[in-house]
């Protein structure tokens, strides 16, 4: 039987990467993702993962040079946070247009100014429309096992695009939990060989990264769409063989104590288990809550929210960035949109918490279902709040 082991989780995201028996690892180093390429760098030097370790000079190179390793035919990896994201994005738009299928773990953190270490989704939601296939995970299993399956969705011959796993900085990144993890000849098993379809090759000449006039742009972009849309049968089927694998169950939307509930918590990453634990105590309390965790955040997985929130009245959204000028948080901007065609949907509320690592507890959470009642009863739905803020 496998046995748990403590461990930080940026090492066992790490070990994931180590299984996965990846072929070429560039990065740079940003808090809170630097242990993860750190402990990968050990690995390469003590002969205990044959793969290419290439330093870098910047976040932009890193994105670049692992495009050129998986052009090459290379499973490749990478991890980035916050203004290395914002560094790197200009070739992480040009990774999925070429249908490169790089596996990179994002911990998750504040952009600046001002400058912060901590955590939330503002990195994230800035490149939502890169064309990566998106996850979030909710603990340290969560990482290891999303990013092993990740290996395997990119790489599918459907697919083929590259795959970004969000792990919450500092929140998931530096603590030590319990992780279940896997032996060389299960991980070998459910992971094949990597087997690119396209790849460059001097004795077999293709064109990638083709300049394209305005009579072609638009068809690219299309198809590309229609890639990742395409991709979620895929992400469901890979996900269902893990789960026969090790019992371990992933679902592009999962709810928790939703039976019978007239309002839901909605929340991505790591707050679904402080949400869970506020669930708990309220349903003692015999309120009818719930609450909906948004495990794939690209494609969006339609089907599934519907029939998380059908039947549901009232929806309270937390969001970890803020849409500036805009009518919310990036995600209850969409939930609503997923909403408009309904006759009688839920009402969103709309909070946006927990910027730049500040805690959001249990009570916290009670406190915003409060809120959010009154903001109900009373008709006057606001556009969103920034809970917690000082005036």
């Amino acid at each position: 039987m496998p046995k748990r082991v403590g461990m930080e989780v940026s090492i066992a995201a790490s070990e994931a990467v180590r299984l996965a028996n990846v072929d070429a690892v560039a990065a740079y180093p940003i808090t809170p993702q630097t242990h993860i390429v750190e402990h990968l760098s050990e690995f390469v030097a003590n002969g205990e993962l044959d793969a290419e370790f290439i330093p870098v000079e910047s976040e932009h190179s890193a994105m670049s040079v692992c495009c050129g390793t998986s052009a090459a035919g290379a499973r490749t990896f990478t991890c980035t946070s916050s203004q290395g994201l914002a560094l790197m994005s200009e070739i992480v738009f040009i990774a999925s247009a070429m249908q490169l299928p790089i596996v990179m773990i994002l911990a998750n953190r504040s952009l600046s100014g001002p400058l912060s270490i901590w955590n939330d989704h503002t990195d994230v939601m800035m490149v939502r429309d890169c064309g990566w296939i998106q996850v979030f995970g909710e603990n340290g299993q969560e990482i290891f096992d999303l990013t092993l399956a990740a290996f395997k969705i990119a790489e599918d011959h459907r697919v083929l695009l590259p795959f970004m796993i969000n792990m919450d900085g500092f929140i998931l990144s530096h603590v030590i939990e319990p992780i279940e993890l896997m032996d060389q000849e299960t991980v070998d098993k459910f992971l094949p060989v990597y087997n690119p379809l396209y790849r460059l090759d001097p004795d077999d000449p293709v064109t990638m990264g083709a300049f394209a006039t305005p009579d072609l742009y638009t068809e690219t972009k299309k198809a590309q769409d229609e890639r990742l849309k395409a991709s979620l049968p895929v992400i469901e089927e890979v996900w269902g063989e893990f789960g026969e694998l090790t019992s371990r169950h992933y679902h592009p939307v999962e709810t928790y104590k939703a039976e019978g509930a007239k309002t839901l918590f909605v929340t991505m990453g790591s707050f679904g288990e402080t949400a869970s634990t506020a669930v708990d105590a309220m349903r003692e309390e015999g309120e009818k809550i719930g609450l909906c965790k948004i495990r794939l955040w690209r494609p969006f997985p339609y089907e599934a929210f519907w029939n998380a929130v059908k039947g549901v009245e009232n929806l309270i959204v937390i969001d970890r960035a803020t849409s500036y000028g805009g009518p919310g948080g990036p995600v209850a901007s969409e939930l609503r949109s997923a909403l408009y065609t309904w006759d009688n949907p839920p009402k969103v509320v709309d909070f946006i918490a927990g910027l730049a690592g500040r805690d959001v507890s249990p009570t916290d959470y009670q406190e915003m279902y409060k809120r959010a009642q009154q903001q109900i009863t009373s008709g006057n739905i606001t556009g969103y709040e920034i809970y917690g803020a000082r005036e």
